[in-house]
């Protein structure tokens, strides 16, 4: 279904020099530098795959994704989305794909969100029929129902946020984009967005490419997942995987009325832990403690923690992106 090879895209940079001469320099002579924001990048989608696509913030995501969606074109490299090029053959391509990205709308602002379906009716060339059909299936899976007449300046952003998801699904596409579909939404609103996607997929056949730092939106969609960092890939292959080799790591966090609780607690001695196992901080009285879970088990933390300090509230939280792509790297460099 989805296809990229050597995918890469160069930006050019202007250098400015300090001072008034360095901007008149930059001016009438400037030096340019360039930027390589994707890597020669490759990797497959199946049809019907969702696909996790992850990495940290400026890691080349959304320049990757608007490469396959057609808004951008790759300075080398190939990509190929249902045997159609995003670039090349676009009246074609934007048909068959729909796209969503969560801190942007394609919705019009003031109009009620029925008429800005009535508008993409017509621009998609879908028949009454068909319309009918499809907006039966969007209001049952996406429950619009409760604002679909309201202004779209009107609705809440998890409301916005499925109104979104509903318009890019009204053509029936074979691939949905959706990058960071959740971001700021409330728990509650994230599973329902959640359940919706995966039902879209498993009824219609829908192929997804979900961008997210959200892992819990990769864990509930996505088997498999390809991770990027500067640029480059970095992994490509089951979130299981991934997250036993490298995600070990649990941040532990609780408030406490023991001010020095760490200097109780002391976890080093304790249990052993040392270097990259174990880091903690402290903010008044807030403690944060990130551990590698796979050399003391997240119930023994638990229980020690509680037994020895006054905890007002304690949660275990699993390591972040960033977090698992250091450890990945690490591993790296020690195994090079």
């Amino acid at each position: 279904m989805i296809y990229v090879e050597n995918l890469r895209k160069e930006f050019k940079k202007t250098i400015k020099e300090p001072g008034i001469k360095g901007s008149l320099k930059s001016f009438f002579k400037p030096k340019k530098e360039i930027i390589a924001a994707v890597k020669d990048i490759s990797f497959e989608v199946n049809e019907g795959e969702i696909l996790g696509f992850i990495g940290p913030n400026g890691a080349g995501k959304s320049t990757v994704i608007k490469m396959l969606t057609g808004i951008l074109s790759p300075t080398s490299g190939s990509c190929s989305i249902n045997g159609k090029n995003p670039q090349k053959d676009r009246k074609q391509y934007v048909k068959e794909i729909g796209v969503v990205f969560g801190q942007r709308t394609q919705l019009w602002w003031d109009l009620p969100l029925t008429e800005t379906y009535t508008v993409l009716k017509e621009i998609y060339e879908v028949d009454d029929s068909r319309f009918k059909k499809r907006m039966e299936f969007l209001n049952e899976v996406l429950e619009l129902e409760g604002f679909i007449k309201s202004p779209v300046r009107t609705l809440s952003l998890g409301q916005r946020m499925r109104a979104d998801i509903a318009a890019s699904l009204l053509h029936s596409p074979k691939v949905l984009f959706l990058d960071e579909p959740t971001i700021g939404l409330d728990v509650v609103v994230k599973d329902n967005i959640r359940k919706a996607i995966a039902k879209i997929n498993a009824e219609e056949n829908t192929t997804v490419i979900l961008t997210t730092h959200d892992l819990e939106d990769i864990e509930t969609l996505s088997k498999r997942i390809v991770m990027i960092d500067k640029g480059s890939k970095v992994f490509d292959g089951k979130i299981a995987d991934l997250k036993e080799k490298y995600g070990q790591m649990r941040e532990l966090a609780f408030v406490s009325s023991d001010e020095n609780a760490l200097d109780i607690l002391s976890y080093a001695e304790k249990f052993g832990l040392e270097g990259d196992d174990l880091f903690a901080e402290s903010d008044g009285a807030s403690f944060k403690v990130r551990f590698n879970s796979s050399i003391v088990p997240v119930s023994d933390m638990l229980s020690y923690t509680l037994s020895k300090i006054n905890v007002k509230d304690i949660n275990v939280k699993d390591a972040d992106i960033e977090e698992i792509i250091r450890r990945l790297y690490k591993e790296g460099v020690q195994n090079g």
